[in-house]
């Protein structure tokens, strides 16, 4: 798929970055009025980098093999790239330098039953475990309870991204901010296939998407990339209302690739109030398992 190609992954990630910040930003001085490119030109790009145009021109056309970390970190400051997107470069580059590889389906990961009684031991917070693909793994009572309109659909694992972009009208009612959302899985799936490019099921799933939804072809050309972190995650469900959660994502060391994540909220608050109500209607309830 196009969309898994590493020249074409680092000539449009360079080429957006660049396109996006104006002379005046990067502290240039902007000779002439009629510039013909968005953004910075790239010898403006190299000069900021401290290397050669001809080096950089060949990084944008999609070579970064050889790349050491100082040019790396120079074209990343020269690019004012966040985080994210200094990691994703990172990436990038090391795939650049490796051998390809074919694609492969990852075995299918079982959570170990110490993680499920984790997740069950958080009796009063939502807590689950995703991969890098949005797959739910494993879920405690509450989280079944909280997230149910994303496991209407029969298919399992339950996927949030294809929730998000393959059941919008949904989805926007149970995610209040639905536009930031869908930026997000996007730029946090793009962030994965950084890392793991051949992923098989990966690819699938950005094929199926980019196939079914226009708005994921959107947000996916951006290029834009995000870490997986804390912040904050509102929802209107269906049985309580709205709910302003606190949101922790941890790597898991000894699991590589999937993340607990626990929703909370702060006591005497009335999302806490609510997620309270949850969990006594949830007791009531007969919840659909995970998988």
């Amino acid at each position: 798929m196009a969309t898994m190609d590493l020249r074409t992954d680092i000539r449009e990630f360079l080429s957006s970055r660049r396109a996006r910040i104006t002379p005046e930003q990067a502290g240039l001085p902007a000779y002439g009025g009629n510039r013909r490119v968005k953004g910075l030109r790239r010898e403006e790009v190299a000069l900021l980098a401290g290397v050669s145009v001809d080096y950089y021109v060949r990084m944008e056309r999609g070579s970064l093999a050889g790349a050491s970390d100082g040019v790396l970190d120079a074209l990343a400051a020269a690019l004012q790239l966040d985080e994210a997107e200094r990691d994703h470069l990172f990436h990038l580059a090391r795939r650049s330098g490796a051998a390809s590889g074919p694609r492969r389906r990852r075995p299918a990961v079982a959570v170990r039953s110490t993680l499920q009684q984790v997740l069950d031991a958080i009796s009063d917070a939502p807590a689950w475990i995703c991969n890098g693909r949005y797959d739910v793994l494993a879920m405690n009572q509450l989280a079944r309870a909280l997230f149910s309109p994303v496991l209407a659909d029969p298919r399992r694992p339950a996927n949030t991204a294809r929730f998000v972009y393959l059941a919008p009208e949904a989805a926007r009612d149970f995610f209040v901010d639905y536009d930031h959302i869908a930026g997000d899985v996007a730029a946090k799936l793009r962030m994965e296939a950084g890392r793991d490019p051949h992923d098989e099921d990966l690819i699938a799933l950005v094929g199926e998407l980019s196939t079914r939804s226009e708005l994921f072809r959107q947000r996916w050309a951006s290029r834009d990339v995000r870490l997986r972190r804390s912040g904050r995650k509102r929802v209107h469900h269906p049985v309580v209302g709205q709910l302003d959660l606190d949101v922790e994502s941890l790597e898991l060391p000894a699991e590589p690739g999937l993340h607990l994540t626990v929703y909370t909220a702060p006591a005497g608050t009335p999302t806490a109030d609510n997620l309270a109500l949850l969990a006594s209607w949830t007791a009531t309830q007969r919840v659909e398992p995970t998988g």
